[in-house]
């Protein structure tokens, strides 16, 4: 076993590992554009989703239950499946992926929605406010701590699974995982599984971070 981190210590050390373009600097690349790109086009699919059933309290039973579906989803089966469907493409990456962050980010900015104090609401409405300046101006700034937590949580989420890219023969660190396995190369297969694991906390950690920063002037609420 020491023998085994001694190697996976050379491995991530060695200056050669981190060039070329095979080099652990351009994987990190790939995975961190595969996985920013994916949660983008989610985000930009289910913040609108969660937003409108949380303004509006229609939808609810069906988004929800949507999103446990997609949760629920078997990622490499959607991958291997849609790739028999288009041929050779990232689309089955980032299907899949997409499909992994939706869940995330529509519960939680329907929960954030629905914690808004509905006498705050009618405040709002009490002061001519059209439902549109209602959602942005009142409803979507006291939502955005759970919101911001469900775009951190789908994030986290996708860089886990973005290994699958090298599933079907991209890029990313999973090809360290992949490639090391068809090679039984153990070094190599951890040297991916770590790289993935600190590129998710460090991610999650500076999140966090931005997240207390932004909302931390925020009065607590009074029980």
């Amino acid at each position: 076993m020491y023998e085994l981190f001694k190697d996976l210590g050379a491995w991530l050390v060695s200056g050669e590992q981190w060039t070329g373009p095979d080099g652990i600097g351009h994987r990190l690349v790939e995975h961190l554009q595969y996985s920013l790109l994916a949660t983008l086009i989610a985000a930009v699919i289910a913040l609108p989703v969660g937003l409108l059933i949380g303004h509006t309290g229609r939808g609810a039973f069906v988004a929800i239950n949507l999103s446990s579906f997609g949760r629920a989803l078997p990622t490499v089966g959607l991958v291997v499946l849609v790739f028999l469907a288009s041929g050779l493409s990232m689309w089955p990456v980032y299907i899949a992926l997409v499909a992994l962050a939706v869940p995330s980010i529509v519960t939680n900015t329907y929960a954030g929605m629905t914690a808004v104090d509905p006498e705050v609401r009618d405040a709002a409405r009490g002061q001519g406010m059209r439902a549109h300046q209602v959602l942005l101006q009142v409803e979507l700034p006291l939502a955005l701590p759970l919101i911001m937590t469900g775009l951190r949580l789908a994030l986290i989420q996708v860089v886990a699974t973005a290994t699958i890219a090298a599933y079907v023969s991209f890029g990313g660190l999973g090809r360290y995982v992949f490639d090391g396995l068809a090679q039984r190369d153990l070094v190599q297969v951890l040297g991916g599984a770590v790289l993935v694991a600190v590129v998710a906390v460090v991610l999650d950690l500076a999140l966090s971070g931005l997240q207390r920063a932004l909302f931390s002037h925020r009065p607590a609420k009074q029980a």
